[in-house]
């Protein structure tokens, strides 16, 4: 017979076990998954895991993992913050479209002023308004209505897309492109582009700034009163309420932020890697941040190594497709796997698992 018992006390050990735990399950799973598709299963764990950082080309594998790190830890740091309070944001995807819209919408209108300085501090600025306007709409039919933040963000996701694919085919499009749908390339004039600090490396404004956001987010939630609020409304409501925390004033506070960080990581996409808004410019670092979160504890230094681990599966992922010939479907799966197994260790925190013998009373 086997059964979960009750733990008196969640078990800190297995916290922070569970990660690494789950990390091993997956790769397992993985290449389970991986041999049944026809691929030799060590092979594609060491071209996902091992090869972008010690393979031949691992130098320029170290400089894109900067890139794919850089969105999902500035969107991860803002729905961390969420989740603590018991504020669940799942459309960060959304807010992330919504703020490169902006950015590059605003960017674009000063075409073709190549040496005008401020425009790209403009953009950044139009990135988190527009991530921020997005996350405020289920913040505030939460607050004045009692919708569910989860439904209202989620589907909203769907809206954004909508809009970004009729951005790219109308009001953005570019009309030097020869009817093609995307607008122009924000790096052909370099005061709106988001290029390299490092040649090489990868790095840009984009990377900086998720950096920043996690030393900030680690002072708000260790040395701030804020941060006291945010952990004791998820931790016990009913005590954060005596204590005089306002829940509402709560709720649009960590939405508004996550949308503002999700809406910067859209910004420094589009003013970088990307270039241009297109209609399959959202890659979903929106959905993936969520299991970054999650990955990381919600604690912003966990945040910090678990997107470096998750970009680097995109990394080793786009490597596999290519060198072993497995589809974009396998690699999802895979890091979908990373997630299930977390939340399944996740319940051998608050539960010891019994085999065989009588339940306590």
């Amino acid at each position: 017979m086997i059964r979960l018992e009750k733990r008196p006390t969640p078990s800190r050990g297995w916290a922070w076990a569970t990660p690494i735990v789950a990390v091993l399950a997956t790769m397992v799973a993985g290449g389970l998954l991986f041999g049944a598709l026809g691929s030799n299963p060590f092979e594609a764990i060491r071209t996902i895991f091992w090869d972008p950082i010690f393979g031949e080309f691992a130098f320029y594998y170290r400089g894109q993992l900067l890139v794919k790190a850089g969105p999902l830890i500035l969107i991860a740091i803002g729905l961390s913050l969420g989740f603590r309070a018991g504020i669940w944001n799942i459309g960060a995807e959304g807010q992330y479209i919504m703020g490169a819209i902006f950015g590059a919408a605003v960017g674009l209108a000063f075409y073709p002023m190549e040496a005008r300085w401020l425009i790209f501090p403009l953009m950044v600025i139009a990135g988190v308004v527009g991530g921020y306007l997005w996350a405020m709409i289920p913040g505030i039919l939460r607050t004045r209505f009692n919708t569910n933040e989860i439904l209202v963000s989620l589907l909203l996701v769907y809206v954004a897309e909508q809009i970004l694919a009729w951005m790219a085919l109308g009001p953005l499009r570019n009309p030097d492109g020869a009817g093609f749908p995307g607008s122009r390339n924000l790096g052909q004039y370099a005061s709106s582009a988001n290029k390299e600090l490092i040649a090489g490396w990868g790095m840009h404004w984009g990377v900086v700034a998720a950096f920043i956001a996690v030393i900030f987010a680690y002072i708000l939630l260790s040395r701030h009163i804020l941060g006291l609020n945010i952990r004791l409304a998820g931790e016990a409501p009913r005590a954060a309420r005596f204590a005089g925390v306002n829940p509402e004033r709560l709720v649009l506070l960590c939405l508004g932020i996550s949308g503002a960080l999700a809406g910067l990581a859209g910004l420094f996409e589009v003013a970088g890697p990307a270039g241009q808004i297109s209609i399959d410019f959202n890659v979903g670092y929106g959905f993936t941040a969520i299991i970054v979160a999650f990955l990381g504890r919600l604690h912003p230094i966990g945040i910090l190594l678990a997107g470096l681990l998750m970009a680097l599966t995109y990394i080793g992922g786009e490597a596999a497709q290519a060198s072993l010939g497995l589809p974009a479907s396998a690699i999802q799966a895979f890091q979908g796997m990373l997630l299930f197994f977390l939340l399944a260790f996740d319940v051998l925190t608050n539960f010891k698992l019994r085999i065989g013998g009588e339940a306590r009373a």
